[in-house]
């Protein structure tokens, strides 16, 4: 984890909120950092993780924790990180007999659909079996297991659902879901990544994007700078805390933004324009 970006959150593995979901958001960058920053964080915070990850495989994401203090491969002999390997899964779908259920079993039926039939309009309950999947990772362990504190859904990332043929509906609906089984019946967090691809005529990603937006308490989004590369910034981050009920209306949201570098093992904030290879 980044400690730094722990301050500018006001947040600690010690004192871990429960019940919200975070949106990640990166556009004309990568915000692959900040999802190595939230599994490294909930790992030491001693929580349950599902971490769905369907963009790089298990060893990536294990050297990238080993830099920020964390061992991937210790937490799931442990049983404390139940990970879902998207690519290597992705083959074992087509390969496996289709009477045996697979969380990503709706790619069968994205493959098998037809051409005319818009993405949109594709079956709804498609992610189910994901949906269950996480459901039965993350229950309540039973009496003499090891007991975690709170269970943390991560996704890496949700806009591979679309590129895949899944609606944008229900990947929504995925999300609802599984806010109402671990934010508000067990009482844990969502975390997800979603690209922002800038194209006004991209509806689903849209569609995507501004509903999750909606539900979030936490958004942060990484940028690129307008003005192109440059070696001493790579970026900037917006951060907005959402006023979710119960909170007082008269409560507004609250936003911040920051430029960052990243570093081997860290990442660097600072002040617009303050960069140290500034001044």
């Amino acid at each position: 984890m980044f400690p730094e970006l722990n301050n500018l959150l006001n947040t600690t593995p010690d004192r871990v909120e429960q019940g919200k979901l975070t949106l990640l958001c990166d556009a004309k960058t990568d915000g692959s950092f900040l999802v190595h920053h939230f599994l490294s964080f909930y790992l030491r915070a001693n929580c349950k993780v599902c971490f769905v990850a369907l963009v790089q495989s298990f060893s990536h994401y294990n050297i990238v924790g080993q830099k920020l203090g964390v061992s991937l491969t210790t937490a799931r002999e442990r049983g404390q990180l139940v990970f879902l390997e998207g690519l290597k899964s992705a083959l074992e779908v087509f390969f496996q007999a289709e009477k045996e259920p697979h969380p990503l079993q709706f790619l069968r039926s994205v493959s098998l659909q037809q051409p005319k039939v818009h993405p949109r309009e594709a079956h709804a309950g498609s992610l189910q079996p994901l949906y269950e999947f996480v459901q039965e990772a993350l229950k309540p362990v039973a009496s003499g297991e090891a007991a975690w504190r709170c269970p943390v859904l991560l996704v890496d990332d949700l806009s591979v659902l679309l590129s895949l043929g899944v609606g944008a509906v229900a990947v929504l609906d995925f999300i609802h879901y599984c806010r109402a089984t671990v934010c508000c019946t067990l009482q844990g967090n969502v975390v997800a990544l979603v690209h922002d691809s800038g194209d006004a005529e991209d509806e689903e990603n849209n569609i995507l994007l501004n509903g999750l937006s909606h539900q979030s308490h936490l958004i942060l989004r990484a940028e690129g700078l307008a003005t192109g590369f440059c070696r001493d910034v790579h970026g900037q981050l917006r951060v907005l805390w959402r006023r979710r009920p119960p909170q007082p209306t008269a409560q507004r949201d609250r936003s911040l933004t920051y430029q960052y570098k990243i570093q081997d093992k860290s990442v660097a904030f600072f002040a617009k324009g303050l960069s140290p290879a500034v001044l």
